[in-house]
């Protein structure tokens, strides 16, 4: 592999044809390994996903930026795209589930619908477990399916013995033109481990710089990568305006943001933070799981994760929630989303056990062995709350664990009504206490461009002074 990059950015999907299929392997996988060539990758995760964007920030070594059709739109996306692979030799977009699966039968918002938007190539990962020849009858289903998107690459995942690949290979040079790019063997152990529909998040793996270094010498060992990167299109300039000059207020007062970034809450979009700064933040991380109180910040960002799994940490640190429920007291502003919200509830109980946490809420959650919410939300604001006006709707998305276990509130206590998604209860979304909100639902400032705005300028009129 020459280490001369391309006269101009270029770029692939990493596609499967069902979830499961080793798709987000092979994807982090070949970003470590052209990475460590010293190839400039731009990863980019289709869908809201949080867990595989993380992995492929580590592998890259720079943010993985999000790309959704239901949440944005196609100049959105566009946009998006252009200006954060701008200046990389690679951008590689990593889709989800199958390459056609989308919310309808019609595969509305799906990964085949992004590459379409983006006018790239797309190199499918398939699971050749017990099959040989099908795999290229495989190949041409998908080909007469997505017409409006090229199919360029193959690479064959789970390879049992060299004759399993050959007979494989033979098939589908003979029947398609998709290049077979590589056979990746079929493994006794999983490199990352599985949970939740997907791999286990960075921050929670301890062997995580060592698993993708593992994979990039795998992948680079069984898959041609001058043929990958010749596969790429060329991708079209960056957009003339900046997509984050919507919140550009350099003259505004500088405030001081918190955002809780541990191993419980670890989920939070690279452009949501970036809205904020914009907007006149310094942000300061803050860890729930260790520090003594809460320190002097203005605001307070807690963002999504896995609580459950440092629940009793969480829990030990009295100090800290009361510290947290005292500022909330004082007034202090307050966003949360999902793992947040459940935070800031009264307990959770996992495993039978109910752990105390910061009580500003009067609400217990149980953690469940299956998911209670997953996909899309669209809801619109229908009473007073400290961030969006009434009538305000966003698109957002949920995936959670937990219920609802102990809640004496009612319907008009929600600050939001679902159109789509489950919410926190009866149609509704929403917990407000003084100058805290705390959703269920995650939102994209890409998508929802106005929350950065009204969150700080919710901060800046409670702004109290520093001592």
């Amino acid at each position: 592999m020459t280490n001369t990059p391309p006269a101009q950015t270029r770029g692939i999907v990493i596609a499967g044809l069902c979830g499961g299929s080793g798709k987000s392997v092979i994807a982090v996988g070949l970003t470590a390994a052209l990475a460590a060539q010293e190839i400039s990758i731009a990863p980019f995760k289709k869908g809201p996903d949080y867990i595989d964007a993380g992995w492929l920030q580590l592998a890259a070594g720079r943010p993985c930026h999000n790309l959704d059709p239901y949440l944005m739109d196609a100049q959105t996306i566009r946009d998006s795209f252009g200006q954060h692979a701008s200046g990389h030799d690679l951008a590689l977009v990593e889709g989800n589930r199958g390459l056609f699966d989308g919310v309808n039968a019609a595969g509305a918002y799906s990964t085949a619908e992004l590459a379409a938007i983006l006018n790239l190539p797309v190199i499918l990962v398939v699971d050749c477990t017990k099959t040989t020849r099908t795999v290229a009858a495989l190949l041409l289903g998908c080909q007469q399916m997505g017409k409006e998107i090229s199919i360029r690459g193959v690479v064959l995942n789970r390879i049992g013995s060299s004759r399993h690949e050959r007979i494989i290979r033979q098939a589908v040079e003979q029947y398609t033109d998709v290049t077979v790019l590589g056979a990746m063997p079929r493994l006794r152990h999983d490199i990352f481990p599985q949970r939740h529909i997907g791999i286990t998040p960075c921050p929670e793996f301890d062997g995580a710089e060592t698993a993708v270094k593992s994979l990039a010498q795998m992948v680079a060992g069984h898959t041609d990568l001058p043929s990958v990167m010749a596969l790429a299109a060329t991708v079209s300039p960056p957009p003339t305006a900046d997509i984050y000059s919507q919140w550009q207020n350099p003259t505004a007062e500088r405030l001081t943001i918190g955002v809780i970034k541990d191993a419980a809450f670890q989920f939070y979009y690279p452009e949501n933070l970036r809205a904020l700064e914009l907007c006149g933040a310094d942000l300061v991380e803050i860890n729930a799981l260790s520090a003594q109180e809460l320190p002097i910040i203005d605001g307070l960002y807690i963002g999504g994760g896995f609580p459950e799994n440092s629940v009793q940490a969480l829990s030990a640190n009295s100090r800290f929630r009361h510290s947290l429920k005292h500022r909330i007291e004082q007034g202090l502003p307050v966003y949360a989303e999902c793992g947040g919200l459940l935070y800031l509830g009264r307990a959770m109980e996992v495993a039978g056990v109910s752990y105390p946490l910061a009580d500003v809420f009067p609400v217990s959650f149980r953690m469940e062995k299956r998911p209670q919410a997953h996909g899309y939300t669209n809801l619109t604001a229908t009473a007073n709350n400290p961030v969006y006006p009434p009538g305000t709707q966003i698109k957002g998305h949920e995936f959670r664990y937990s219920r609802v276990l102990d809640w004496q509130g009612s319907r008009q206590d929600l600050a939001f009504t679902m159109q789509r998604g489950n919410g926190f209860a009866a149609d509704g979304d929403g917990l407000v206490y003084k100058n805290t909100l705390a959703l269920y639902t995650h939102i994209h400032a890409l998508a929802t461009p106005d929350w950065a705005k009204h969150f700080v300028e919710l901060i800046r009129k409670n702004r109290q002074p520093h001592d």
